[in-house]
């Protein structure tokens, strides 16, 4: 794949179209970073504390 950013001369202003291919891209890297920090991270520790409170007995007595 050719780097379009080498095309581009230093004066001249940078097409819309390649602006919005950019910003898309990172756009999804963030959306794949956020989902997997969801999925891997934080599901499987809620997950454990759910199963860790629910090992602990209560104590919930009133004097």
């Amino acid at each position: 794949m050719d780097n379009p950013f080498k095309k581009i001369l230093h004066n001249e202003e940078v097409p819309k179209i390649l602006k919005e291919k950019v910003i898309n891209d990172i756009s999804l890297i963030k959306l794949s970073i956020d989902l997997a920090d969801l999925f891997v991270i934080k599901y499987p520790n809620t997950v454990s504390e759910l199963l860790d409170t629910e090992k602990k007995p209560i104590n919930n007595k009133k004097k």
